[in-house]
């Protein structure tokens, strides 16, 4: 049985004919031949002998004679590149079998205005890419890497879907071209396992296969497959495929770069702008326009002041490099347990500390957030006195205030110079309130005290007459948290 196939002049030739004639070439017409191209006729000639039986059998494999007819036409044009003698037998069996090679499974077929009848020597189109070819069969694998590597494309093959996915592990592959059909992982799995993982899914997937399968293409493109070839393929046509996936692909690695730097970018102003601001404000500011606009909002806020009692006279007795040792642990330890609760940090002023909590961002217990603050606050100067013992530092108490009110939370300076703050009569009586905490002492207003919603021990309550406020106060000294 003959199997009829377009060609590319007016006529029709069969791909059995071809075969015979390659196999009618005598031997005086491969003496110019060299050692490269003699092994690639034994391989033509090898391909021929294994498709003739399928070419008379009444059940053709369509797959497998795809696949032989790939490798014949890949053999004849790569011998093609290297016979120069033009109208001599061997010239004219080659080109007879890339003609064959047209479509071996139809009976009359256009022949396609892509076929290269004069060999495959191929220009660069684009870049020069990393190509993983998948493939069961040597000779597809060897044809493959061949005509890409001659076209300026670094080509590593496998053998099969586990060997693939083992060299994307490993390497930044440009392009996958995958046959589909493979015995153990077929190509459809092997597809499926490179677009579910997140390193390989930008990486474009030609599907290469002998089985014009309608639904098994509908499949592969489902899961993912940038394109489809068939065998015996088109090698200016792959040229132009890869082409065009190493574009995609540069693209992408184009834009994670410019994503990577910018996280980069982000991640360096929060870390700069976090020793200066709280993380809520930072956030606030990056991730929404208005951010930074000037003005506030009406806020109910607990207000913690808190500072070291008789730091100046400390301070002027110890050198100023001992000084900024010591406020840098105590501020350093206290910063992270404010952070830790949740807390604001509007600013340190020497050693004073003013942080908020309800502002910018609100929690529903705020103000016990703030009560567990201040004594997780207090139980660190423990810690932070043995750290002064070693290095010879004099011991440090604490005083802390907290006051819960209505404050304006906002936005506060100029264009040129603004910072996130708040001002209001309850920062007032904070301030007034941490003037008369004693020694490791935190005194709540009752404000604050109303506001709890869980149980603490208070010590015994007093009241103070606070210097430029008419109200008289009563604070109450928080001791811990009861259980």
């Amino acid at each position: 049985m003959e199997v009829k196939v377009g060609i590319d002049n007016p006529g029709e030739f069969s791909l059995t004919r071809a075969i015979g004639s390659l196999e009618a070439i005598d031997e005086a017409a491969l003496t110019d031949l060299d050692a490269e191209a003699l092994e690639d006729w034994q391989s033509l000639l090898a391909c021929a002998a294994q498709l003739r039986p399928l070419l008379s059998s009444e059940e053709r494999d369509t797959h497998e004679l795809r696949n032989l007819a790939g490798a014949l036409r890949g053999y004849a044009e790569m011998l093609l590149e290297v016979v120069d003698a033009p109208g001599e037998s061997l010239t004219l069996a080659l080109e007879e079998v890339i003609r064959g090679t047209e479509d071996p499974t139809s009976t009359t077929l256009p022949a396609s205005s892509g076929t290269n009848t004069q060999g495959s020597s191929l220009s660069m189109r684009g870049e020069p890419g990393f190509i993983l070819a998948v493939d069961d069969r040597e000779e597809n694998r060897e044809l493959l890497a061949r005509y890409l590597t001659r076209s300026g494309h670094f080509v590593v093959t496998a053998p099969g879907g586990t060997e693939a996915l083992e060299m994307l592990a490993n390497a930044d592959v440009d392009v996958v071209l995958l046959d589909r059909m493979m015995p153990g992982m077929d190509g459809h799995e092997v597809l499926q396992h490179i677009k579910a993982d997140e390193r390989w899914r930008a990486t474009p997937v030609i599907m290469i296969s002998g089985e014009q399968d309608m639904q098994g293409i509908i499949d592969c493109i489902e899961a993912g497959a940038d394109d489809y070839l068939f065998k015996p393929f088109n090698p200016v046509l792959l040229q132009a495929r890869i082409a065009a996936g190493i574009e995609r692909k540069r693209w992408h690695d184009r834009e994670q770069l410019y994503r990577d730097q910018l996280e980069r970018n982000e991640r360096f102003i929060r870390a700069t702008f976090g020793r200066y601001l709280s993380d809520d404000i930072v956030t606030d500011i990056l991730e929404r326009p208005e951010g930074l606009e000037l003005g506030g909002d009406l806020r109910e806020v607990t207000i913690m002041m808190s500072d070291i009692r008789g730091f100046t006279t400390l301070s002027e007795q110890l050198p100023p490099d001992r000084v900024v040792s010591m406020l840098n642990r105590y501020l350093g330890a206290m910063t992270d347990i404010i952070l830790e609760y949740g807390g604001t940090i509007d600013e340190f002023l020497g050693d004073a500390i003013l942080a908020v909590f309800g502002a910018p961002r609100r929690h529903d217990d705020d103000p016990d957030r703030a009560a567990r603050c201040a004594l997780a606050m207090q139980q660190a100067m423990a810690d932070i006195n043995a750290a002064n013992r070693e290095d010879d530092l004099p011991e440090v108490a604490m005083g802390i205030a907290l006051n819960t009110g209505t404050v304006i939370a906002g936005n506060i300076g100029s264009e040129r110079r603004s910072k996130y703050g708040f001002v209001g009569h309850a920062m007032n009586v904070t301030s007034r309130i941490e003037d008369v905490a004693r020694r490791g002492e935190i005194l709540l207003a009752e404000s604050t005290r109303h506001a709890l919603r869980a149980s603490y021990r208070f010590g015994e309550a007093r009241s103070l007459q606070a210097r430029g406020i008419d109200e008289t106060l009563t604070v109450h000294p928080l001791e811990a948290e009861a259980l």
